[in-house]
């Protein structure tokens, strides 16, 4: 088991707190530093997606929110290259604590072997569902 996020995998955000990406921007769920996250505007539904340069299987999911920022919910969903559409692949329920938090369970049901992978963040435990993750990691195998 191998990080899969590299520097060639193109990440997209469903937004950015004020638009201010230089101090809340998506690159600080993947610079590993304590200081930096990325925060989401207010809204449901903030999403992660993670496009990977080659096919992957996915194994773990590791997260950080900042407690009272995070999701009761996590939806998963994948496809390969060429496929239209995603597919569901598991739903996450993490707590809402700023620990480090690392599921194996949702990817226990079948292999996940995708080319694109999105996190969408649903009922935030912020009132104005806002959405801040210090750590996002992908693992498994390329």
């Amino acid at each position: 088991t191998e990080p899969l996020i590299c520097a060639d995998t193109a990440t997209r955000v469903s937004s950015v707190l004020n638009r201010d990406v230089k101090q809340f921007g998506k690159k600080h769920m993947f610079d590993t530093s304590e200081e930096t996250c990325w925060n989401s505007d207010q809204g449901t539904c903030q999403w992660v997606t993670l496009d990977f340069p080659r096919t992957v299987k996915v194994s773990q999911l590791h997260i950080q929110f900042q407690g009272g920022f995070s999701s009761r919910l996590c939806t998963l969903e994948g496809c390969r290259a060429g496929e239209e559409g995603l597919v569901k692949i598991a739903d996450l329920y993490p707590e809402d604590i700023n620990a480090m938090q690392i599921s194996f369970a949702a990817f226990q049901v079948e292999e996940t072997v995708l080319d694109k992978l999105k996190i969408t963040f649903e009922n935030s435990t912020d009132f104005f569902g806002r959405i801040v993750v210090y750590h996002l990691g992908v693992l498994g195998e390329r």
